[in-house]
């Protein structure tokens, strides 16, 4: 029972996180840094990135 639960909030959390870190990379503030320097915004990276292996863990833990 607590595994299942566990996994219902890493999903939620890592969906959550995720779509932070498409915001911030699709912020006005963003794409302007990105246009000039090319960079991208590591919190952008770190939203993304961490959403999905959140959202995948969570999904292991619902099996």
């Amino acid at each position: 029972m607590n595994n299942k639960i566990l996994g219902i909030v890493l999903v939620v959390v890592g969906a959550a996180l995720a779509t932070w870190g498409y915001n911030v990379y699709d912020a006005a503030a963003s794409q302007i840094s990105r246009t000039l320097s090319g960079d991208t915004p590591i919190e952008a990276w770190a939203g993304m990135v961490g959403g999905a292996i959140c959202v995948l863990v969570g999904i292991s833990r619902l099996k």
